[in-house]
């Protein structure tokens, strides 16, 4: 089995048991020299075999498989095009983070891993799923955000490993959580930027944020 695929396999059925996706919801791809394999159309996540990843050419698009690719292929193209530096692209549609962002709201930092590790968060209001309309949209802010939210949908991260992209979502997905939790019971005490900055500037968070760039 090659790397790549057995990544893929290995985070696709994370995705399923993490209850960030829920049977065929979601996708994911990783880029391999030239090409991408990206999951397929139609397939529960955690049942792809490894010769059912979908391989295609980043500059062309051109699909290099019998199986048809996930319906949102255009969006993961647009982010190994404009981050060439990029390794993982994952969408996922988790429950916490779609509810407070159709809400209208953004996912504010409530605790330090959070803030100390993703940077930026970016939010698109709602777009027909699976068109160049969303792809483009996309496009457009993926260079300057590991995280894209998109209301009343899901969520898409990138990461230079996978084991990055994926860490990002689930701390995407906690902090949803707890904003909703905290809602339920209160005034949520949000962290200030100067809390925010404090916290990405230690440098055990600098350390782990390495790690997860260079583990795969």
């Amino acid at each position: 089995m090659s790397k790549v695929k057995e990544q893929l396999g290995e985070f696709a059925k994370k995705l399923v048991t993490s209850g960030l996706v829920v049977g065929a919801g979601g996708n994911l791809s990783q880029r391999d020299g030239k090409f991408m394999y990206i999951s397929p159309s139609g397939f529960d996540l955690q049942e792809i075999e490894e010769d059912q990843w979908v391989k295609v050419n980043i500059e062309t698009g051109e699909v290099l498989s019998d199986l048809k690719p996930s319906s949102e292929v255009l969006m993961h193209l647009e982010c190994f095009r404009r981050r060439p530096e990029i390794d993982s692209v994952l969408h996922a549609h988790p429950t916490y983070s779609v509810g407070v962002s159709s809400a209208g709201k953004e996912i504010p930092s409530m605790f330090p891993d959070f803030p100390a590790m993703i940077k930026k968060v970016s939010y698109l209001d709602y777009l027909i799923p699976t068109t160049h309309v969303l792809a483009d949209a996309v496009a457009e802010v993926i260079d300057g955000t590991d995280v894209v939210v998109m209301r009343n949908h899901g969520v898409l991260t990138v990461g230079k490993t996978m084991k990055e992209a994926y860490f990002f979502l689930q701390l995407t997905e906690e902090a949803a959580k707890v904003y909703t939790v905290s809602c339920s019971v209160g005034t949520p005490r949000i962290l200030s930027n100067e809390e925010c900055e404090d916290l990405q500037n230690l440098s055990s968070e600098k350390y782990r944020a390495k790690l997860l760039k260079d583990t795969q």
